[in-house]
């Protein structure tokens, strides 16, 4: 399967795979692991590895360290903004 085109988050890049379950053990994780990720809109760092080589072998364009980290702190900014809201 060869997909084209940069996801917009982190939920649209793990909705590439054909399930969750496809992604978690593309990546390494437990099915939960995979869908609190998809979720939550964050991929912990110690799976980044798995997600860069994984998205380049299913043709997902523009996945990098540099791109997951940027999802990471928008992430990061929407928890403290939904905190400080509380």
């Amino acid at each position: 399967m060869t997909i084209s085109g940069l996801p917009t988050s982190i939920s649209g890049l793990i909705d590439s795979w054909q399930s969750i379950g496809a992604f978690a053990a593309d990546v390494g994780c437990g099915y939960e692991a995979a869908r609190q990720m998809r979720r939550r809109g964050r991929i912990a760092p110690q799976h980044w590895p798995h997600v860069v080589a994984a998205s380049r072998r299913l043709g997902i364009a523009g996945v990098s360290y540099e791109w997951l980290a940027g999802r990471a702190a928008s992430a990061q900014r929407v928890a403290t903004v939904q905190g400080e809201a509380a």
